[in-house]
């Protein structure tokens, strides 16, 4: 996922491995599906590169309100449709290509009041889509071992146990209302940031972000949902932030191309013997020079591009491609 990018609210999201993209899939027309709307800036792209139509999906409804001031601009050419990209099929099919950015927003880490950020004090909330349960449900609710489940599987934090336990004792005088309540109290079980290195409550705000929104399985289920969309020749572009998500990508690409994979080397390798996808690169694409001094949020930042082929479209496990199981909730 992406890191917290805390730019001025008042200025216009830089969509990152804009340029790239476009490269990889141009010519751009036909129906395109943009599975992660956000604040516009792949849309427009898109739109302006000589899409016929793009159909705009987002399940945060803050999405579709600051698209008001420019929507009108493109017509009919642009479909905003409220709804999770893990369901993009049922938005449209016998696409010409679709995109995923799968990096948090900064219009949602910039609110205080949504709950995403420590840099700011809000209601622990963290929702996208602003409903069902929030983070502080979690995080007063779940026992110690499925908290630092959580926080180690989502988050890869080598000091959840301790953050968990730490998590119980202070809840058991006060529930968690706040961001910056959790924040200090993941800061107290963590040694001082020095110069350059991230917040210590990076890790553990991103884990329960996951949680709360089930993003690992909207992946996949998004995955699964753009094989079955894409017309014979469309063009599937998703862009990551995290290890663990360009994992997930990588594996499904290569079972779906007939390159197999594994979820461990232990594992037997998977034969597809028609392949959905063929990748228009075995390697993911990073940001060059100029785009890094542009947007340092682009460091992170892997984009993999891949073509759909004729083959039926099927199923894929989660485990195969690296999806991470934790015991809360029974994800």
């Amino acid at each position: 996922m992406a890191a917290a990018d805390h730019t001025d609210p008042a200025s216009p999201h830089v969509p990152v491995l804009l340029r790239p993209l476009l490269a990889a899939v141009a010519p751009v027309s036909g129906v395109w599906l943009d599975g992660t709307f956000g604040a516009g800036g792949y849309t427009r792209a898109l739109l302006d590169a000589g899409a016929d139509t793009v159909i705009a999906v987002d399940r945060d409804p803050l999405a579709f309100e600051m698209a008001q001031d420019w929507a009108g601009e493109y017509g009919d050419r642009l479909v905003q449709q409220p709804g999770n990209f893990a369901q993009m099929d049922e938005y449209g099919t016998d696409l010409d290509g679709i995109v995923l950015d799968l990096g948090v927003s900064s219009m949602q880490l910039d609110r205080a009041e949504r709950g995403f950020s420590f840099m700011k004090d809000g209601p622990l909330d963290m929702r996208m889509s602003q409903e069902g349960p929030t983070a502080a449900d979690i995080v007063n609710s779940a026992d110690e071992t499925a908290l630092a489940d959580i926080l180690y599987v989502y988050g890869e934090e080598r000091a959840s146990r301790r953050i968990a336990k730490a998590i119980v004792r202070t809840r058991q005088d006060r529930p968690y209302c706040t961001t910056l309540e959790l924040a200090e109290t993941i800061e107290s079980q963590l040694p001082h940031a020095r110069p350059g290195q991230s917040h210590p409550a990076t890790r553990s705000f991103q884990a329960l972000r996951i949680a709360v929104n089930e993003e690992y399985n909207a992946l996949h289920r998004g995955l699964m949902a753009a094989e079955r969309a894409l017309r014979p020749g469309g063009q599937l572009a998703v862009v990551t932030f995290h290890s663990i998500e360009d994992r997930m990508v990588k594996r499904f690409l290569q079972q779906r191309s007939g390159g197999g994979g594994r979820a461990n080397r232990y594992a037997p390798e998977l034969q597809e013997d028609q392949p959905q996808f063929t990748m228009k690169s075995r390697k993911s694409i990073a940001a060059d020079e100029a785009e890094l001094a542009e947007n340092p949020r682009a460091r992170s930042a892997r984009l993999r591009v891949a073509m759909r082929t004729d083959a039926p479209a099927g199923q894929v496990e989660p485990r195969s491609i690296g999806m991470p199981q934790t015991r809360v909730r029974g994800k």
